[in-house]
């Protein structure tokens, strides 16, 4: 691995990254690959180094994680994490750790996250396009904001409907079952009759107050006997005979009179404290059953939640308020098996609704779809641009009751075949391109878009590149200046001698970005020789 370290802004459009043969440019097409969920491999590691490491953040569309197969990833994402930030490491012995949010995930989590998000030429492209979830998805952008809506409509619908059948299932099993539930809530709603929201607390304290009552009888009666005891002074005693010494001379020295009043009031409250401390002490005294009951009560709590298998108390108690809500319900001729059939029936409509919607318009655009893939293949030197766009039904999912599938004939006279069978390497990234630029909007990396191309294919090509780059972004790895000159923003890859030798990526000025278009063309004494 030739580049210690390097970071990239890629911007909004197109992305051009240039450099000269073997400079380094198809190790930022590997990284991405690790992204994607490509095999590490020891290789990738420089010299004197112990691991290759490459993370990138992109941004995550509402509701990415609430599609199939991210529930992972879904349960991970941090609370005040907008962005969706994935990572490989590649160890000296060549195994691999993934990252989500910096935290490990398995790496086919990773990548089914990053193939949503970012699509790549070579094997990934292939993949891709032979998906038939990628195909419908290019089909759905391509109609529009509208079947975007009815998308997101689709996937909510589905997740109710789902819902609607556990629930359903749950309540109309069999007979045996619905009466043992029944049953079941009649004894939750006895076993916590009575029941409040301090109970288990306040019985708590008070079992923990029970469990000490000697040591507190001893206390209280130690006290009240210091403060007031029946045969002697005490303290309530002696502030009595600190009062009476001073009282008679208050009126020769103005300033006792306080001291009297204070030890008059001390008098009184010492009095009243031992009052209350016998008091409590009879209080103890009049309940010597009471742990026995406060500990029964414990113990009944404690076998509610055991029996209805709730963790805490307070899920006790909100079960319970459940099971009382229902069971009111059905004494006022509620049926939950009627109500959840027709939840379920509901549900149903609704999803079978918005998948006649999708479909209706799916068929509406798949013509126009066509023609324009087929225009676009011409455009980039793909023959006869040939191209087919066949709608089946499927069992209904999150996405409708529908499967796309695409069809090229390269050649005239050739049967239509899977777009994903018919080309490799630099025909089927622009295959890709010509459908990217009718349906795409993801992020998009072209490492073999060149491949065998030049003169008025290239210039088509580029400019089919700067044209999808209006509306998503697109990175390319190229050594064409056709399509170097389009792009937004231009970075160059270079080897920097030393030892190790190794490699530099920088965004290039304008300035800087001319003198590496001019390289691409063949140098200033090139140039200056075909004038």
């Amino acid at each position: 691995m030739l580049i210690r370290e390097a970071e990239l802004e890629l911007g909004p459009g197109l992305n051009a990254i240039t450099g000269e043969t073997g400079a380094g440019k198809t190790i930022l097409a590997q990284a991405i690959g690790l992204l994607l969920g490509a095999k590490g491999d020891a290789s990738y590691i420089g010299a004197g180094a112990g691991e290759a490491y490459v993370e990138a953040e992109l941004d995550l569309p509402d509701g990415l994680l609430d599609e199939e197969g991210l529930e992972t990833l879904a349960e991970l994402r941090p609370d005040d994490e907008e962005a969706l930030v994935l990572a490989r490491r590649v160890f000296a012995d060549g195994r691999t750790r993934a990252y989500a949010w910096g935290r490990s995930v398995a790496r086919e989590d990773l990548a089914a996250a990053a193939e949503r998000l970012i699509a790549m030429s070579g094997q990934f492209e292939q993949r891709r396009l032979g998906r038939p979830a990628y195909q419908l998805d290019v089909l759905d952008a391509f109609c529009g904001e509208a079947q975007a809506r009815r998308r997101r409509d689709a996937r909510v619908a589905w997740r109710e409907l789902a819902a609607a059948r556990r629930r359903h299932d749950e309540v109309v099993r069999d007979a045996s079952a619905a009466a043992a539930r029944l049953e079941e809530l009649a004894a939750l709603a006895a076993a916590t009759e009575g029941l409040e929201g301090d109970t288990e607390e306040s019985l708590r304290a008070e079992r923990e107050r029970l469990r000490h009552v000697t040591e507190l009888a001893a206390a209280a009666e130690t006290a009240a006997e210091a403060l007031a005891p029946d045969d002697a002074e005490g303290a309530a005693g002696l502030a009595a005979l600190a009062e009476r010494s001073v009282a008679p001379l208050e009126r020769l020295a103005p300033e006792l009179e306080q001291a009297g009043n204070e030890l008059r009031d001390a008098e009184l409250r010492l009095r009243e404290t031992a009052s209350g401390l016998r008091a409590f002490l009879a209080s103890l005294e009049a309940e010597p059953g009471r742990l026995e009951e406060v500990e029964a009560g414990l113990d009944r709590i404690a076998d509610a939640k055991r029996r209805f298998r709730c963790p805490g108390y307070e899920e006790l108690l909100a079960r319970a308020a459940e099971a009382r809500g229902e069971l009111e319900a059905i004494e006022a001729g509620h049926d939950p098996a009627r109500a959840a059939a027709e939840e379920l029936a509901a549900a149903e409509a609704k999803a079978h609704e918005l998948a006649a919607e999708l479909r209706a318009a799916r068929t509406e655009a798949l013509v126009p779809f066509q023609e324009a893939v087929a225009e676009e293949l011409r455009g980039v030197g793909m023959g006869e641009g040939e191209f087919l766009a066949e709608l089946r039904e499927r069992d209904p999912g999150p996405s409708g009751a529908d499967e796309a599938s695409f069809l090229i004939r390269p050649n005239p006279g050739l049967p239509f075949a899977p777009v994903a069978d018919t080309a490799s390497g630099g025909e089927l990234s622009r295959v890709a391109l010509a459908i990217a630029a009718v349906g795409g909007g993801e992020t998009m990396v072209f490492d073999e878009i060149d491949a065998g191309i030049g003169g008025e294919t290239a210039n088509a090509v580029g400019r089919t590149l700067e044209r999808l780059g209006g509306r998503a972004q697109v990175v390319t790895i190229t050594h064409l200046p056709q399509i170097a000159s389009l792009a937004e923003r231009h970075f160059r890859v270079e080897k920097v001698p030393g030892d190790p030798t190794h490699t530099r990526i920088d965004r290039l000025a304008e300035a800087d970005r001319r003198d590496e278009l001019q390289r691409m063309l063949g140098g200033r004494e090139f140039l200056s020789s075909v004038q």
